[in-house]
């Protein structure tokens, strides 16, 4: 038998929405959060149900924002991210909406305490930071992906940090993406597959509208430094909008939205993309598109909704839609999840050799719906955040969540409601009772 266990982490920020972060390694678990004074916390307790101890780093002064690096803003976009490399040295970072790189490591292993501010991995391009991602490659070494620039205008980097001589190098010395000045690419974190190609796709911003997303694109590569296209021909490193594989040549204003793209995988290993766009009645619709050896795609539509996410301007924004990446069940048939604020939720049975929709059945939820409803009584415009923990090696789990209340997206900007802090808490999915 299993029980639901609700443990509480510690007072957190509920007066803007923010993604934090939780991670699982070993019998370790580690969160990050903002607490109530909108301060870069960070917490550490032992699995399943050890107490939490927190800690909170010394960083620097921004001029810029006039307050220090640890402290945050009502920015949506800076979010926070934790990893444990090889040697068990943590690594956090976030809090980065075009600004100086804001990074902590710890000097020692698996300890939260010893988190310092490390100001530069390697001092190049590293003062207009947005989007940190860390990942692993398949050598268990960690990596960080970031895009140096603004909406509209940036490059996509990628650097690798070796922890016998505790130093970060450049994986590329070129970006990886290349706006070209005019331009910036929203790339998903590439993707290792069964066939064992790292996936990434992405598409391109003419501006800090979000209305300006345009052709979706496509990569793979064995070693995450060589890429090519579907066809196994290598663009030209960076790779710009006129160099990479275009899968949806949609234009400007076309519904392309990069909170919404995701790479699966059919039964065969063979990589589907997931998107959302508009249709030819400008409705919007889910799309599935899976290449050939020839480089061409088969694109499908999958969804038959009658209503549109009108999405524009700059900001972070609410999703009125979410789609899962496609996951193989076997017998030829592919899941993909999905959520819309308009058409309700479910799921979706697909046919992989044709990528149509054979059944749709309802959305069961891994967290209990009494969960998924507020119940801290902040604001009636509180809604619950839930996050699944990641394993350190990132590889999936949906046993443990973290979950607080706040006040929804807001382009940034504050509220005009007060609210005091939310309690953070961690669900156990999977705790024997």
């Amino acid at each position: 038998m299993f029980d639901i266990v609700v443990a509480p982490v510690a007072d957190a920020c509920a007066d803007f929405t923010v993604l934090y972060c939780l991670i699982n390694h070993g019998d370790h678990q580690f969160a990050a959060w903002y607490d109530p004074q909108h301060r870069i916390t960070v917490g550490h307790r032992r699995l399943p149900q050890g107490e939490w101890l927190t800690f909170q780093q010394d960083s620097f002064w921004l001029p810029e924002r006039e307050h220090d690096a640890h402290i945050t803003d009502f920015d949506s976009h800076n979010y926070l991210t934790l990893a444990v490399d090889c040697a068990g040295f943590l690594h956090l970072a976030g809090n980065m909406h075009v600004d100086p790189l804001i990074y902590f490591r710890s000097e020692r292993p698996l300890d939260i305490t010893t988190l310092v501010n490390v100001r530069h991995m390697t001092g190049e391009r590293e003062n207009r930071v947005t989007y940190p991602v860390s990942f692993k490659d398949n050598q268990g070494r960690l990596l960080f992906r970031y895009r140096d620039g603004c909406s509209g205008n940036g490059d996509d980097l990628y650097k690798i940090f070796d922890s016998d001589t505790q130093r970060w190098t450049r994986l590329l010395e070129t970006p990886l993406l290349n706006g070209e000045g005019e331009r910036n690419g929203y790339a998903c974190q590439p993707l290792c597959g069964p066939d064992g190609y790292w996936h990434m796709v992405w598409m391109w911003r003419e501006s800090p509208a979000c209305e300006t997303n345009n052709n979706l694109s496509y990569a793979r590569s064995r070693d995450l430094t060589h890429w090519e296209k579907s066809d196994g021909t290598p663009p030209s490193l960076p790779i710009s909008r006129t160099q990479g594989e275009i899968v949806d040549d949609a234009d400007v204003c076309g519904g392309l939205i990069n909170m919404v793209q995701e790479v699966g995988f059919d039964n065969q290993g063979k990589p589907v993309l997931i998107y959302h766009r508009y249709d030819d009645q400008g409705h919007s619709q889910a799309f599935l598109a899976r290449p050939d050896e020839q480089g061409r795609w088969q694109k499908v539509q999958i969804s038959q909704w009658d209503f549109r996410w009108d999405f524009s301007g700059g900001g972070s924004i609410p999703p009125d839609v979410t789609l899962s990446a496609p996951c193989r069940i076997g017998n030829r048939l592919l899941q993909v999840e999905w959520t819309t604020t308009l058409a309700g939720n479910g799921v979706w049975t697909i046919d992989e050799t044709t990528l149509n929709v054979v059944t749709t059945h309802q959305l069961t939820q891994k967290v209990p719906d009494d969960l998924r409803q507020p119940r801290q009584h902040l604001s009636p415009l509180a809604e619950v955040q839930l996050i699944a923990a990641q394993n350190s090696d990132y590889r999936p789990q949906s046993r443990y969540w973290l979950r607080w209340e706040a006040l929804p997206i807001f382009r940034d900007v504050p509220h005009d409601t007060h609210v005091g802090a939310t309690r953070l808490e961690v669900i156990d999915c999977g705790a024997r009772s």
